[in-house]
């Protein structure tokens, strides 16, 4: 059984996903659930190695 990708994250999901997780204080499986990806790309962001320079959204999550 072949595993599929996350699919990547932008940008603009990893202000988001900063958003969900240090402002509105979601769990990592919560905002994955929301955004789409699995945790382990929540974790990329959170610790930084994915879009180190990108702050946290300000506002409403569009997707």
């Amino acid at each position: 059984m072949k595993r599929e990708s996350s699919k990547p994250v932008t940008k603009e999901m990893a202000a988001h996903i900063r958003y969900l997780i240090k402002e509105k204080g979601l769990y990592q499986h919560q905002a994955a659930a929301l955004v789409g990806v699995n945790q382990g790309r929540i974790s990329e962001v959170i610790n930084e190695r994915r879009h180190p320079d990108v702050p946290p959204a300000q506002g409403s999550f569009p997707f």
